[in-house]
């Protein structure tokens, strides 16, 4: 792997698990210090990830890792709610009934990945990503697939907001497992349904939970 690429995953991964938060200023010496890379990768990496919309350019401070705010949160999901009511029914339409009949039992399952030995839910998240990359293969359709996985990159610092809330953990691997169940069963219009409803509570937990950077 280049150096350049070694840097962007490495700062990616950092910013989206919140250990570099909103408003960290990435000074290229300091980063290619800890990152053991010499600044040009960094400020490769750090070019990329701003075209992501992950840092931003801040005068002369540099480059920062940038806020989410109750405002860009509701844009998101404005553009979410647009292309995954879409793409469910899509893969209800498209997709392989045993896929998502099998993800549907394990995301039944799901509470069992929340413990608190693992604090980050990174088992959770994966199962979480597992119907999200079902979904994608489903749809069969590059464009959309893709506008997906910009918007997750997002998506995925916004859940960590909800990272330490078991309960709605718990809730939200119900509305996944009835997503899945609904693509599984061939029905669009359930599984548009049940992706609106986990949309809304996704939406409305993180707006009452989220408090400025």
């Amino acid at each position: 792997m280049r150096a350049s690429d070694r840097a962007y995953s490495s700062l990616r991964e950092d910013i989206i698990e919140w250990r570099l938060r909103p408003g960290t200023v990435l000074a290229e010496v300091e980063q290619s210090e800890r990152l053991g890379v010499s600044r040009t990768p960094v400020r490769e990496a750090l070019g990329r990830l701003t075209a992501e919309g992950l840092t931003t350019a801040a005068g002369g401070r540099g480059v920062v890792v940038t806020d989410i705010s109750l405002e860009s949160i509701d844009e998101l999901f404005e553009l979410r709610e647009t292309l995954e009511v879409r793409a469910a029914a899509l893969a209800a339409q498209r997709g392989e009934p045993g896929i998502f009949a099998e993800l549907h039992t394990q995301l039944l399952q799901a509470p069992e990945l929340l413990s608190e030995n693992d604090p980050a839910r990174h088992d959770y998240y994966a199962l979480v990503s597992r119907l999200d990359d079902a979904i994608d293969a489903a749809v069969s359709n590059s464009y959309l697939a893709q506008a997906m996985r910009s918007l997750r990159v997002h998506l995925v610092r916004v859940r960590r907001l909800a990272a330490d809330d078991t309960a709605r953990l718990h809730a939200a691997a119900a509305e996944h497992a009835a997503i899945a169940e609904a693509i599984a069963a061939g029905n669009p219009r359930l599984a548009e349904a049940a992706t609106t409803v986990h949309l809304h509570r996704s939406l409305t937990h993180v707006k009452a939970t989220h408090t400025p950077a």
